[in-house]
């Protein structure tokens, strides 16, 4: 059994200690937005927030998440108003097929929590989350419009 707090609600899972991060997310607490790319940390396509900050949930134990405060695509949002991360992929045009970006849409906003105007080097940084579709350009202008607004 593990507990965990995901955007905001408490989850008694029944899984084992060593169960990946993202597996529970995905089927113990059925928040299916964080995506399986990889499964070796590398892709970003599972990147959620715990503590604020980006992590990729399937390099992660749950026993690791334990007493955490975990964030996951569903939770960005505030209500029915999207994150500005969000609403600028929109205003941006930034996803083709969409599998990646809710993994990029977390990183790009943890990036943004500690770094509000990133240079082109913090971003080239931070963000290291692979979009097989090639929208890294349409990721960096959303990026600088919102640390520009």
């Amino acid at each position: 059994m593990a507990n965990l707090t995901i955007n905001g609600k408490s989850f008694t899972l029944d899984v084992e200690p060593d169960t990946p991060l993202l597996w529970a997310i995905r089927e113990n607490a059925g928040l299916t937005g964080t995506k399986y790319g990889c499964g070796i940390a590398q892709c970003g396509a599972c990147t959620v927030h715990m503590d604020g900050v980006a992590i990729r949930s399937c390099g992660i134990s749950v026993a690791e998440a334990e007493g955490k405060k975990i964030t996951t695509i569903e939770g960005l949002a505030s209500g029915s108003t999207l994150h500005k991360v969000q609403q600028a992929w929109i205003a941006k045009d930034v996803p083709q097929c969409g599998y990646c970006q809710s993994g990029m849409i977390m990183a790009v906003a943890a990036l943004l929590n500690e770094k509000p105007k990133p240079t082109d080097a913090d971003i080239d940084e931070a963000i290291t989350n692979i979009c097989r579709c090639g929208t890294f350009q349409q990721v960096r202008e959303a990026i600088h419009t919102i640390a520009s607004a």
